[in-house]
């Protein structure tokens, strides 16, 4: 029997911040194989803004100016997708970019379910717990619905008072 091209096929978010790009390292130092396929997710926030936002009532779409954000987030999304096969490129890895609209934990998990992924790697920003409850947190969505492990890499030094808090008392 030949053996599989891809051993397994790996999910990565990536939006473009440091948080997603240290990911990215870990996923590199700690887990990869050289049989790996990697999959990245971008989700565009432009997208998500026009195809989400309450306020449509107060923006009129076809105005110049709006127009104008839109071309604009179109071509830096478009640089980021570029710059992420370029990554991909660069590491050696196996893999494609998958752009992907609407809310990203959701496009996340969907795309490694049709991907059939062995696992989904992802960033985590930090944020505080009321601000996590209110917003939401992509990661926290992930880890929640995901049907496969989700890993989550909070990058050194970003680290909230809460992490902090059990374990080192002041003196």
């Amino acid at each position: 029997m030949a053996e599989a091209l891809h051993e397994r096929t790996v999910v990565v978010a990536m939006d473009g911040s440091h948080f997603a790009a240290y990911a990215f390292e870990w996923y590199m130092e700690n887990a990869h194989r050289k049989t790996d396929h990697v999959i990245f997710v971008h989700t565009p926030e432009f997208q998500n803004a026009f195809t989400t936002s309450s306020n449509t009532e107060f923006v009129d779409p076809t105005s110049n100016l709006v127009m104008d954000m839109y071309r604009a987030e179109e071509k830096k999304a478009r640089e980021l997708i570029q710059s992420l096969r370029q990554r991909l490129k660069d590491a050696g890895v196996s893999g494609k970019v998958r752009c992907e609209s609407g809310f990203p934990g959701h496009a996340i998990v969907k795309v490694a379910e049709e991907e059939k992924a062995a696992f989904i790697v992802t960033g985590c920003r930090g944020q505080g717990t009321v601000r996590r409850t209110l917003m939401g947190s992509v990661s926290d969505y992930i880890v929640h619905h995901s049907h496969v492990p989700v890993v989550v890499c909070r990058h050194k030094g970003h680290y909230t008072k809460h992490d902090f808090h059990s374990h080192h008392k002041q003196k």
